[in-house]
């Protein structure tokens, strides 16, 4: 069973689609028939199958979940104990919570059964840099 790792670098909140780096993965593989597990290996992050031609998505759901899960510094979050790392980080875990850390993905044919306008995304929660990585694993 075939696997990979692959790092994905970040600038801040956001969404980073990684797509073409989990099809070129599963193209190699001349596997036919399968699953695709994507994991992310991280507590701060998550994954989201999400609409990849308008950006405007993107936005708006970095915005949703911003205004849903605020920074510790906000008042309405003075219940927050974990502080340590910041305040973008106990937010980052909860934001991580409310999503995936891993995505079921069928492929057929060698390609990912994804829908016309799907993309696969590395959802940001943190305002800092990071490196993430992230295990292709594809079953056949």
């Amino acid at each position: 069973m075939p696997q990979t790792l692959i790092s994905i670098p970040t600038r801040g909140q956001g969404l980073y689609e990684f797509t073409e780096a989990a099809q070129d993965f599963v193209g190699g593989q001349k596997a036919g028939e399968g699953l695709l597990t994507v994991f992310v290996r991280h507590t701060s992050c998550s994954l989201i199958i999400q609409e990849n031609a308008d950006t405007d998505v993107r936005r708006d759901l970095k915005t949703f979940f911003s205004r849903l899960v605020p920074p510790t510094s906000d008042p309405d979050m003075g219940w927050v104990t974990h502080t340590t790392e910041g305040p973008d980080d106990m937010p980052a875990h909860i934001k991580a919570a409310l999503t995936a850390v891993s995505l079921g993905i069928p492929v057929s044919r060698n390609r990912l059964m994804l829908g016309t306008w799907q993309g696969i995304y590395l959802f940001e929660h943190r305002d800092q840099p990071h490196e993430r990585q992230i295990v292709l694993h594809l079953s056949v």
